[in-house]
């Protein structure tokens, strides 16, 4: 069957990433589905070769992906340092006060909204997940929990305001309907508002460091600033400014008008941004063909290290159970007969198993328990701030082990 591009609908030709069968990224299993069999389905990533967006097929509705979520973004200090810090610029930066509504779709478990309803800002959430949506509510956070198009943007606006400042924090690549997506976020913005996107998996990041692990079924698109010019200006929204952020692996902020606003000038971030995209080779068709040989050539450095380890009589345990942990064990081959456990913050994920290898998944604890000789951080890109949190594993030697961009051990 032929696949077109989810935003130009041109025939997708060229594969930019074959990773083989994986279950979905984030189905964890529970001790009574452990042993039953599992879905597995392609994953494989195109380029479109008009428009360059990077794109998974869709095997799997967003109702049965993302409608009970096992990702809560309040476990990552990291992260919600990060938060805090934009949600006390685009203050000071647009002037808001309790007159200025902010709504963000995505919300999760309300750990954005809360910094502005702090400083006494009227804030909505929107959240397709009903048990995060429900701890944003407990939180104080009103939330409606639907999936967002043009449908829930003109259901919101017949009983709210529109929003002065819009934000969607890494959600577009998890949307395959764009362009309705697009719309909806047009239709809920303020003529004068602003409407504020980040995502992580920038394009360009992502080939130079070979971050295949962040290609999975939940992410359906893989975004550069020249792609997303397109689809917003397809829509009459304008790109007025742009910053780029080494969190989440690489990721880019864009702030967008409406087309006809003249209120806001163009910053020209956006023009350097794209200079730089285009001295990378973003709209070359051969800047995205050699990306599978270097994911193989990093499949097997990593197979082999591992290999070496156990050779060893060595343990290794993991630390982390994000999506793309699942991405990467899956396609190398890494079960329980290398890694013996991870761990992870998130008390959701505790007791639960990592899909496809059956990875057993615990609490932090479980480490000092166990006094293991390797700690793989698969969720590499909060590294600093978990070798601050392990530092004791160096009383018996223990060392960390980081497999992407290449391995490394850190002793």
């Amino acid at each position: 069957m032929e696949l077109n591009c989810r935003f130009c609908n041109s025939s997708l030709k060229h594969i930019f990433a074959d990773l083989g069968k994986t279950p979905l990224a984030n189905s964890y299993l529970n001790s009574d589905n452990l042993e039953k069999p599992e879905t597995f389905y392609p994953l494989k990533a195109y380029v479109c070769e008009n428009c360059f967006l990077v794109q998974t097929d869709e095997f799997e509705k967003p109702q049965n992906i993302f409608e009970e979520y096992a990702y809560h973004s309040s476990f990552s200090k990291t992260w919600i340092h990060h938060i805090q810090e934009f949600v006390m610029n685009t203050i000071k930066r647009f002037k808001l006060d309790e007159k200025n509504h902010v709504i963000e779709i995505a919300s999760n478990d309300g750990y954005m909204l809360q910094f502005f309803k702090n400083n006494g800002i009227p804030v909505l959430g929107i959240e397709p997940a009903k048990n995060i949506a429900k701890i944003a509510e407990e939180k104080g956070i009103p939330t409606i929990s639907k999936f967002f198009g043009e449908q829930t943007a003109s259901e919101v606006i017949s009983v709210k305001q529109k929003a002065d400042i819009l934000i969607a924090f890494n959600v577009l690549p998890h949307v395959p309907n764009l362009l309705d997506f697009v719309k909806g976020l047009k239709k809920l913005l303020n003529d004068n508002g602003v409407l504020i996107i980040q995502f992580s998996a920038y394009l360009s990041q992502m080939i130079e460091k070979t971050e295949f692990d962040m290609i999975y079924h939940e992410h359906f698109s893989y975004f550069s600033l020249f792609t997303l010019q397109k689809i917003f200006s397809h829509c009459d929204l304008d790109i007025f400014d742009v910053e780029e952020f080494t969190i989440h692996g690489g990721s880019l902020r864009l702030f967008i008008k409406h087309k006809n606003n003249q209120t806001i000038s163009l910053k020209t971030s956006v023009s350097k941004q794209l200079k730089l995209e285009e001295k990378f080779g973003i709209p070359k068709l051969i800047t995205y063909e050699n990306y599978q040989d270097h994911i193989i050539n990093i499949k097997q450095n990593i197979w082999t290290f591992f290999k070496q380890i156990k050779n060893e009589s060595k343990t290794i345990v993991g630390y982390g159970a994000p999506a793309k942990a699942n991405t990467l064990l899956n396609y190398c081959g890494i079960g329980t007969d290398f890694l013996d456990y991870t761990v992870d913050l998130d008390p959701y994920k505790q007791g639960l198993f990592l899909p496809g290898t059956g990875i057993p998944i615990f609490s932090p604890e479980k480490i000092s328990e166990t006094n293991p000789d390797y700690v793989v951080i698969l969720a590499w890109n909060l590294k600093d701030e978990i070798i601050e949190q392990l530092q004791f594993i160096r009383n018996w030697g223990g060392k960390f082990i980081v497999l992407i961009p290449e391995v490394e051990i850190i002793s």
